[in-house]
């Protein structure tokens, strides 16, 4: 009788303590909302500042075990919004569970202790009715979240099937998951998940019957906010095919496609770095394997402080634009100042005495590879004193040295017209002989006005540039020397042209 009392007691005593705690971590998850609603839009404002969306919170309810609340995302006061227009809003409804054990974290056997468990759903307003529409009234997000007492959150987001038919147009979608983990202050964010496959049937401004797919999309990385409040760190994404389809007929495909962006501070403290890895396995247009590429641009030397000072300017007056309706309302102007805004303020870019380097930006197909690389060295025009009155004085304000080499096998360069020409109808062998002459053109042009030169049946052509002299294709000069060979007056007459090769294959009629 007595252990059953005490067994009771502990039963008591232990339902006390987990009412208290449920109250506690509740209060505290009310009393830290703002803050954590703040951070979201000053990392909005800073990742995303064309978007003019702000995020806010309502009806808050907090009860003993379980709260509630709705996060509305809407245009931002005073700003025109790229996404949203002034009066829409898409609201997202938050069920609570308070910590330190919440219930939904029980279903799963996490027995971690924490603040609350969050599900997030999408509502049904006038905004978001076209979606609910296709997912027949069900929510497309399905987030859960778990808050720890630091603050930090661990998501998991899944992204419901779609199957919509409606006349000639379709949307399916596999649905998706994905995971993203934020630390207590906002620093770290971690972002990874896929999304199997997707299609979308329309019909284009011709009648044309268009049908876009994809499959396999990834993503995976991480990134941490830096001493100068810059993200660092790296995030890779990749989609194993995309193609486009018009009437039945596929059009282009790209396998293979991966991104890889990764950035760092220097060891000095002082100056960032990054590097951006772009490659394709294949294009094929038309059912022709048009040849694979990549791309990798490094950037180095990036003034920490600098960078800071230039994303501040850039983001305030991006949206300074956004809050012009005469600006806001027309893209091609919109973007015109943007140019603008950038172009004002790229100097501050190069204050730490950036340096620019491809290697390679490349092209392949079955018979060769073409190449380029470049490796620009830049200054801080700042740094100068004087008046610039010459080009060369102009361009050495901000360029210290430049070396570039450029690399295209007369085989492959031909192999790949030939596929060009076969794509605009012309027959095999016809096609063969038009691309061949067209190469041998180009490669009598480039040399007839020296900017290119044969080097073991590669078209070659290289430029290195310092202090005001530069070398092309191993030949010293002057940059107005080199600034004259386009075509500016005042230039030497080229040599005579080379003899010209029998007439190309007429045009295949249409």
């Amino acid at each position: 009788m007595k252990k059953s009392l005490v067994a009771v007691g502990v039963i008591v005593a232990l339902g006390v303590v987990w009412t208290g705690a449920a109250w506690y971590t509740g209060k505290q998850l009310e009393e830290r909302m703002a803050e954590m609603i703040g951070n979201a839009n000053t990392e909005l404002n800073k990742a995303s500042p064309e978007a003019g969306l702000t995020l806010s919170y309502q009806d808050y309810h907090r009860g003993l075990f379980h709260s509630s609340m709705q996060v509305v995302i809407k245009p931002t006061a005073g700003a025109q919004s790229a996404f949203l227009k002034p009066d829409q809003s898409v609201v997202f409804a938050e069920t609570i569970d308070h910590g330190p054990f919440p219930f939904a974290q029980l279903k799963k056997f996490n027995l971690i202790p924490s603040m609350a468990s969050i599900r997030t759903v999408l509502v049904n307003n006038p905004t978001t009715k076209p979606l609910f529409d296709i997912t027949k009234g069900q929510s497309f997000i399905d987030a859960q979240t778990r808050v720890g007492y630091s603050g930090a959150t661990s998501t998991d987001i899944e992204l419901l099937p779609l199957n919509y038919e409606n006349g000639e147009e379709k949307v399916a979608f596999s649905g998706g998951q994905f995971t993203a983990d934020v630390d207590g202050e906002g620093n770290k964010l971690a972002l990874s998940g896929e999304a199997k496959s997707g299609l979308v049937n329309t019909v284009n401004q011709y009648g044309q019957h268009v049908q876009m797919t994809f499959n396999g999309v990834k993503t995976d990385g991480s990134t941490q906010r830096s001493e100068f409040d810059e993200r660092v760190g790296e995030q890779k994404a990749s989609v194993e095919k995309l193609a486009i389809a018009v009437e039945g007929k596929e059009m282009a495909v790209l396998e293979g496609l991966t991104l890889n962006a990764k950035s760092d501070v220097q060891e000095d403290k002082k100056h960032l770095s990054g590097q951006i890895d772009y490659s394709i396995d294949a294009l094929k247009v038309q059912n022709k394997n048009m040849g694979s590429g990549k791309l990798t641009l490094k950037v180095g030397n990036i003034d920490g402080a600098a960078m800071h000072e230039f994303s501040k300017i850039y983001n305030a007056q991006s949206q300074k634009l956004l809050a012009d309706p005469a600006v806001a309302e027309n893209p091609e102007i919109y973007q015109q100042k943007l140019i603008e805004v950038f172009a004002a303020n790229f100097p501050l870019l190069l204050k730490g005495n950036p340096v620019v380097t491809v290697a390679p930006l490349s092209w392949k197909n079955d018979k060769g590879e073409s190449t380029f690389n470049l490796s620009l060295f830049l200054k801080d025009p700042a740094a100068a004193t004087g008046e610039a009155t010459t080009p060369e004085q102009q361009l050495d304000r901000v360029v210290k040295s430049l070396d570039s080499k450029l690399v295209i096998p007369m085989d492959m360069a031909t192999e790949l017209m030939t596929q060009v020409a076969q794509l605009e109808g012309y027959k095999e062998e016809d096609a063969a002989k038009l691309a061949s002459q067209q190469i041998k053109g180009l490669a009598a042009m480039g040399q007839m006005f020296r900017v290119t030169t044969m080097e073991d049946n590669n078209i070659v052509s290289s430029l290195q540039y310092a202090s005001g002299q530069a070398t092309l294709n191993g030949q010293k000069m002057s940059l107005s020397d080199l600034i004259g060979m386009f075509g500016l007056p005042g230039t030497d007459v080229p040599p005579p042209a080379p003899e010209l090769e029998a007439p190309a294959p007429a045009a295949p009629q249409q």
